[in-house]
């Protein structure tokens, strides 16, 4: 063999050793790439100024400590509700925060994915989904909440969840915020060169799960946004069956928009008119057999902060077959 093609082979054995050194090392640290936990409060002890604010600690199916807040309006009786879940690097504890412009009215739920702010366990697509629904089904239970009107919020990453969640359950509506077609579409614009479809673990594919969506949803994006570019929002957008508005917030990217006071004026204007139309009594899915027998959990939330009504006290939260909730 001429010198030449020795080299040849060289660079070519070397290049092939380059690209198995790189695909193992995404294989191997996937979990990183597609998860960001924050384990810092970014508020600390917040309160909502139009809700009673409660930090609650929630236990999983599988008895993982999920951590997050309870918001309760001041005015009593059932009341429409609002799950919010995160994007990749966010701690949810602003929202709590927020609340009172964000979610007017209304009963709120925001919960910490495993492994974020001081929820235990290991992210993963598999237990965002299964935990989401649990939490909704623990929602709909409670007295003060009206189970036909409960509303999903999901950023980013969330939105991927948020979607999921949706399919699962009977939801009222839906609220993305720089959603995606999924993650896998993502990570193959971002590693072209590598079999990612055959790595990737958590896909997060909202674009399988949009047609069967009938809840109405609500997309928003960011003007600038350099993390999910707007083709792979359009792509979703296009899949959305029961698609109400897809509007562009101004003056904002992919960090700030939850933040900004559009946003947050847009979600709460959608919320409120959806809420204030006739909503079919809920169909909730039938509980496990493993669930249905276990013993009933025990309720106690933790310290309510914030303004109270003068009004009696709402009855003791339900106790949930598949959930237990302590005192933080």
């Amino acid at each position: 063999m001429d010198t030449s093609k020795k080299m040849a082979a060289g660079i070519t054995g070397f290049a092939s050793f380059l690209w198995l050194t790189l695909t193992a090392a995404v294989a191997a640290n996937q979990r990183r790439l597609v998860f960001n936990p924050c384990i810092t409060p970014e508020v600390e002890s917040p309160r909502s100024s139009g809700h009673r604010t409660r930090p609650i600690v929630l236990r999983a199916r599988d008895g993982t400590r999920l951590c997050g807040w309870l918001l309760t309006p001041l005015v009593p009786g059932p009341r429409p509700a609002v799950m919010y879940f995160g994007g990749r690097s966010e701690e949810v504890s602003w929202v709590a925060r927020d609340a009172g412009k964000l979610f007017p009215g209304m009963t709120v739920l925001a919960m910490n994915y495993r492994g974020y702010g001081q929820s235990h366990g290991v992210p993963a697509e598999i237990h965002m989904i299964e935990d989401g629904c649990t939490l909704y089904d623990w929602l709909a239970a409670l007295g003060q909440v009206d189970a036909a009107r409960i509303a999903v919020v999901g950023r980013s990453l969330g939105s991927g969840v948020a979607v999921q969640v949706a399919k699962e359950r009977p939801v009222h509506s839906v609220v993305l915020i720089t959603p995606y077609d999924s993650i896998l579409a993502i990570a193959k614009r971002r590693f072209r060169v590598m079999p990612i479809e055959y790595m990737l673990r958590h896909r997060f594919e909202s674009i399988k799960y949009a047609p069967s969506l009938k809840a109405p949803t609500y997309v928003l994006r960011a003007l600038e946004d350099d993390v999910v570019p707007h083709s792979h929002t359009d792509q979703l957008v296009g899949k959305l069956a029961t698609l109400v508005a897809d509007d562009t917030v101004p003056g904002s990217d992919h960090m700030n928009i939850p933040y900004l006071e559009a946003t947050q004026a847009l979600i709460a204007s959608f919320l409120t008119r959806q809420f204030a139309k006739p909503a079919a009594p809920p169909q909730l899915p039938a509980a496990e057999p493993a669930a249905a027998d276990a013993a009933q959990a025990i309720v106690d939330l933790g310290q309510e902060v914030g303004p109270r009504p003068d009004v009696t006290p709402a009855a003791p939260l339900p106790a949930f077959n598949t959930m237990n909730a302590i005192a933080k």
